[in-house]
């Protein structure tokens, strides 16, 4: 994801090939998140108004340059699974293994998008953290972080579910539902949260 231009991913998405799909968009919406916190990261190091801070936001600077690297390679990541998938299915379903070979690919396929949701999770929470200590100057930019980053872990967890839907091995699967579920909920509580302090510190209310 990382060699691609804006404009060659979008055609790539909009175009009739199986990949980059919606796996890949939610891990550019976290990378967005990620970005955007280490943009307010910066505008707010070195300023004297936030002094105070100037060692977490250094901090939150570094880590979020990490996230953003993080969320492109599960992009790949999430890309390259789909070719052994893809084949997986093509099996035909009276061919002896096939559905060991399918479970294994379902369960590899899952990986990504799962760590998508939980990188979501870490970002909410600097986010969290940024709504406070951040730039107000930025601060419209936390609560376009805040939306990203929702979209992140709700999008990536569609692509947890549509793996674990074809699972034979339901404990795993609904183990891994309940986990995802978790850190969903958890993140879109701490976004709509750092939404609405921003929106509230930009039109009062």
């Amino acid at each position: 994801m990382a060699d691609r231009t804006v404009n060659g991913f979008l055609e790539e998405l909009a175009s009739g090939a199986p990949t980059p799909g919606g796996g890949g968009a939610s891990a550019v919406c976290g990378a967005i998140a990620a970005a955007l916190g280490s943009m307010v990261g910066n505008l707010t190091s070195g300023k004297k108004k936030y002094a105070e801070y100037q060692e977490e936001i250094e901090a939150t600077i570094a880590k979020c340059g990490e996230l953003v690297k993080e969320f492109e390679a599960l992009g790949d990541k999430d890309e390259e699974v789909f070719a052994p998938l893809a084949k997986a299915y093509s099996i035909p379903k009276d061919q002896e293994g096939r559905d060991e070979i399918l479970e294994a690919v379902l369960k590899e396929a899952s990986t990504a998008p799962y760590e998508v949701v939980a990188k979501a999770n870490e970002t909410a929470k600097i986010l969290e953290r940024l709504a406070v200590i951040g730039s107000r100057l930025a601060i419209s930019d936390v609560g376009v972080a805040a939306a990203a980053c929702d979209t992140a872990a709700k999008g990536a967890a569609m692509n947890v579910y549509i793996n674990t839907k074809s699972m034979k091995d339901r404990a795993y699967a609904e183990d891994l539902n309940r986990k995802t579920d978790e850190l969903v909920n958890a993140t879109s509580v701490i976004c709509a949260k750092v939404y609405e302090e921003v929106k509230k510190a930009l039109i009062g209310g």
